[in-house]
């Protein structure tokens, strides 16, 4: 072999190595971890190696069409822009070792908005813009990628969740089914003349725990299910040759083919039913069970709804408890969201509230006040985890204040009995009595009037800390006319006093997510708390106390926080895209949390917030750091809208 070909081969082989080299760093990092070796074989080939010094400029809006796909090898790009009404550029993001930019500039063929800037001496792979065409056009992973982003990352995160949970209980349906491709395809029917006894022997042949009665049009009229011929044989107040309409339940309540196994779940837990028809343009298709949704390891959501709600000593709803964290895990399994989840504890919560009511009111006796049992603050809002307490009222009507002095007097000793009970089903009592048990909280219509006007117009720290929880508000058990009212009231108030909504926006910066400009993540610097953030309060009140704030400014009555941003977004008031990076990044963070407070929940160990980011993989650390930056672009946009 001659000399020159002996320098060919040798850099032939360098050039082999570099690109393996690149290839298997890339494999770290979503979404090149998701494409085929081809693709990301052509993605290497046509990359250039580029260095940018600290500070100097990537790209540029006045540089026109963006023409390179950059993705960090090693350092920091800032994203800076110069936003209305400053006078300074912003860092409204930061782009690490794996990430890739401008994908919209790209897609859309136009400058970046953004000037990208090296944050530190950094090393970027440079892709022309054709090639980055071709290889778009080629790889469905990297497509799905360029055109949803960290929707597309959630999704891997999702699966991955999903798995985990799913080995150790070895379901593989999700909640999101459509219902019509769950429904059982051929449903029992009959006419509504036909004997209960055959009705009855159809079901036995079927091996069925309902059978649906329709009419010529198959239209369901009612349903009999194995329940009513309990209670049939039980009163024998009925023959068994009578027609089935004379013991039927009328009107079945049905879903859609594209309502999903959430929504069935849930309408079944909240109705106390246990078969569900599927109908389309009025005609039965279908038939879902409890049975056909949650046969999850010995617990199922609709049985543990109904358990809490029949039984007969707190004892036995504290005892429940771990039978709802066993659940959570069944719902990941199945495929269950956060926030789907926080929905089914919430649920599951007030239905432990509404039954340590009635069992308190049964052995200590009705005070004989009608009286609304109230919550608030993330009960309020229906987005509970595992790890939660009490935040709760009494509101009542009264004549006077010597009326509701004497009523207060009648309706206190139960609500302490109340409180007690729900401690002891692990509702832990709230350090700063914020419960009915307090004086201050068992109140009449007309003295939370007076209280919440009190807040708006009188804004103390106490007091805009007082709002941000109780005008978080929900009924859980009692009438709730009376709180419709008194709520009417406060949005009336809010919408129109610019002052309080100021001072609300104001408190609503006070948590900033912890992203700071040159480092990943803000962590506490020592103590106990030493390099761990907070995932709730730096994390979900941002969002949390942004959307209170413009939804009550613009009328909503919503308490959910992402309902709220789905309204305000309809409403015009937030952009559509804003509204779902909100969503996507509440979700994530959420789920962060509800992982770790399962995992403290295994170990054996108090629940906690706090998390040291270190202890998650890239992926999950890449996309907290992304939703901790929506965090800060939500606070900055209410800065700029309350000129704070």
């Amino acid at each position: 072999m001659s000399k020159d070909d002996s320098f060919a081969a040798v850099g032939k082989t360098a050039v082999m190595q570099n690109v393996h080299g690149t290839m298997t760093f890339l494999l770290n990092y979503p979404p090149f971890n998701l494409m085929e070796t081809h693709h990301l074989a052509f993605l290497v080939e046509h990359c250039q190696l580029r260095f940018f010094a600290n500070g100097e400029a990537i790209i540029r809006p006045q540089d026109g069409t963006v023409k390179h796909f950059y993705i960090v090898k090693q350092g920091l790009v800032r994203g800076e822009r110069l936003l209305s009404g400053q006078d300074t550029p912003e860092t409204t993001f930061e782009i690490s070792q794996g990430e890739c930019f401008p994908l919209a500039a790209l897609i859309g063929e136009r400058g970046t908005r953004t000037e990208h800037l090296a944050g530190s001496d950094t090393f970027c792979l440079a892709l022309p813009r054709a090639d980055f065409a071709r290889l778009f056009s080629m790889s469905a992973s990297f497509r799905d990628f360029a055109l949803r982003g960290v929707s597309s990352l959630l999704d891997q995160v999702n699966q991955q969740v999903q798995m985990q949970a799913a080995e150790n209980l070895g379901s593989q349906y999700s909640l999101d089914t459509r219902l019509g491709d769950l429904a059982v395809r051929s449903p029992i029917s009959c006419t509504a003349e036909l004997p209960i006894r055959d009705a009855v022997r159809n079901m036995h042949l079927a091996n069925v725990g309902s059978i649906v009665i329709v009419n010529e049009q198959e239209k369901p009229l009612g349903i009999f299910t194995l329940r009513d011929l309990r209670k049939v044989v039980a009163l024998g107040e009925v023959d068994m040759e009578d027609p089935i309409n004379k013991v039927m339940s009328s009107p079945p309540f049905y879903l859609s083919p594209g309502a999903s196994a959430f929504d069935a779940a849930i309408a079944m837990t909240g109705r106390h039913i246990a078969h569900i028809c599927v109908v389309d343009q009025d005609r039965l298709v279908g038939v879902v069970s409890e049975r056909d949704l949650f046969s999850l390891q010995r617990v199922d959501l609709v049985h543990l709804a109904r358990t809490i709600r029949q039984s007969s000593r707190i004892s036995t709803l504290a005892a429940l408890r771990t039978d709802i964290r066993q659940l959570v895990e069944s719902m990941m399994a199945h495929g269950a969201s956060s926030t789907q989840i926080t929905h089914i504890i919430t649920l599951l919560n007030d239905h432990t509230v509404c039954r340590v009511i009635e069992l308190c009111i049964q052995e200590h006796g009705d005070p004989g006040v009608p009286f609304t049992w109230l919550c608030f603050g993330s009960e309020g809002r229906r987005e509970q985890t595992l790890h939660t307490d009490q935040d709760n009222g009494i509101l009542f009507e009264a004549d006077d204040a010597a009326d509701a002095s004497r009523m207060r007097g009648l309706l206190l000793p139960l609500a302490e009995k109340i409180t007690q009970g729900l401690a002891e089903c692990g509702f832990t009592l709230c350090q700063g009595n914020i419960m009915a048990s307090n004086p201050e909280l068992c109140l009449s219509r007309q003295e939370w009037d007076k209280r919440f006007d009190q807040f708006i117009h009188t804004t103390t720290p106490i007091n805009l800390m007082s709002s941000s929880i109780f005008f978080d508000c929900r009924v859980v058990w009692g009438d709730d006319d009376g709180a419709r009212k008194l709520f009417a009231g406060v949005l009336t108030k809010v919408s129109s006093n610019e002052l309080f909504q100021h001072m609300l926006a104001h408190n609503a910066l006070e948590q900033r997510p912890p992203i700071g400009r040159f480092r990943d993540f803000v962590v506490a610097r020592s103590g106990a708390e030493k390099d761990t953030l907070d995932l709730k309060k730096q994390g979900l009140m941002p969002f949390v106390d942004g959307a209170r704030l413009l939804a009550l400014a613009h009328g909503i009555a919503e308490c959910n926080t992402l309902e709220r941003f789905r309204q305000l977004s309809e409403r015009g008031v937030i952009d559509a895209k804003d509204a779902a990076a909100y969503e996507e990044a509440y979700h994530f963070i959420q789920l962060i949390r509800m992982q770790q407070h399962q995992l403290q929940d295994r170990q054996g160990l108090p629940f906690s917030n706090r998390i040291d980011p270190d202890t998650l993989n890239h992926l999950d650390r890449r996309i907290l750091r992304e939703s901790f930056r929506q965090a800060k672009r939500l606070q900055a946009s209410l800065a700029l809208r309350y000129q704070l």
